[in-house]
């Protein structure tokens, strides 16, 4: 049983991270989501909590994804859960360089390989940032994200 590991901030999962975690599950016997706080990325707009919560609702149709939080290494995590490979998807070159650096990082000192998954160009342009900022100012992400983001999107930034 082949078991990978896609971590990320999630903050919130949007559609992009959707299709790569699709992908992965049709690819691999298991997928594991990890969510972590990221302190690189400025204050949270959802609990790690929250994001799971919204990450098992996102997936709920998928049997072989499980969720779950962490705060350490990614590569700990990946030996605590038996993760045979780091999933991380792409989105453009600019995505490649930064994750190249981290996956050959990771491999340095664990022996854990990271594979790239691309998404479509339908999702390249998809950040959670942006989401998050298009939220916060009344737009419409509705498209950009599952129905259970878009419903908790719409309780915290409520239009005028």
């Amino acid at each position: 049983m082949t078991v990978v590991l896609y971590p990320g901030s999630f903050d919130p999962i949007h559609n992009g991270h959707v299709e790569i975690v699709e992908t992965a599950a049709r690819l691999f016997d298991r997928v594991i989501v990890a969510a972590v706080r990221n302190p690189q990325k400025g204050d949270p707009l959802f609990s790690l909590e929250d994001r799971q919560d919204l990450i098992q609702l996102a997936f709920a149709h998928l049997d072989n994804v499980e969720v779950t939080l962490f705060s350490s290494l990614v590569v700990d995590l990946a030996r605590q859960v038996g993760a045979h490979f780091i999933v991380k998807g792409l989105r453009a070159v600019s995505d490649f360089e930064s994750e190249l650096q981290m996956a050959q990082m990771n491999r340095s000192i664990s022996g854990v390989d990271t594979l790239f998954i691309p998404t479509t160009s339908s999702h390249s342009f998809l950040a959670s940032k942006l989401i998050r900022e298009i939220a916060r100012f009344g737009g419409n992400v509705d498209s950009m994200v599952p129905p259970c983001v878009a419903q908790r999107l719409g309780e915290r930034y409520p239009s005028a």
